[in-house]
């Protein structure tokens, strides 16, 4: 590659840094009105001056060509500092399932994920995960008849509504039965 190529690979990286999926190399040689072969050739490059090759220093990330296309990712040894690094950040926000979810657990606990279930009356296996995964949920123990895992809430819970416990929860509902006798009659207990 010389001097006159530069502006191809700037082309061509501007492109890979901010797809969100691979793109096939017709994609990237229509983007940036170049030769297919004139790109494939660009891609090598980028590829090898991401790894550390022709004198330069190794980059945080690398260019990957996979699922037919071409895009960028964190190198493999920096997963950690990427993974610490999200993982810190404010989370998403809850879908409305998951605030569903999260709401019957907090008002019903320790609860099971069948109870859950019938309760919203749909399926909460992944909304139960997501929950779990962001801390907001945790397993309490286990059922000793059926083995069936009880959930509850965790203090992150409690520190992002700003409350210091559970029973400064508003009530459910004026219209409705404000739980305090749980949901027994709705479950089966």
């Amino acid at each position: 590659m010389t001097a006159d190529d530069r502006p191809l690979l700037q082309r061509l990286e501007a492109l890979l840094i901010v797809a969100d999926e691979p793109m096939s190399v017709v994609s990237l040689a229509t983007a940036v009105s170049a030769p297919v072969a004139a790109v494939r050739r660009a891609l090598a490059r980028i590829r090898e001056e991401y790894a550390g090759e022709h004198g330069l220093p190794p980059r945080g990330f690398e260019l990957r060509e996979v699922a037919g296309g071409w895009r960028v990712y964190v190198r493999p040894d920096l997963d950690a500092v990427v993974t610490d690094f999200v993982g810190s950040q404010a989370p998403a926000r809850l879908s409305q399932a998951a605030l569903e979810t999260l709401a019957v657990i907090a008002y019903k606990q320790p609860v099971t994920r069948s109870q859950v279930a019938q309760i919203r009356a749909v399926n909460v296996d992944s909304v139960v995960r997501t929950l779990l995964g962001r801390g907001l949920i945790t397993e309490i123990s286990a059922d000793p008849e059926t083995g069936a895992m009880h959930y509850g809430t965790t203090d992150l819970l409690l520190q992002k509504l700003g409350i210091n416990s559970i029973d400064e929860l508003p009530p459910i509902s004026p219209l409705l039965d404000d739980g305090a006798n749980g949901f027994d009659d709705i479950v089966g207990a």
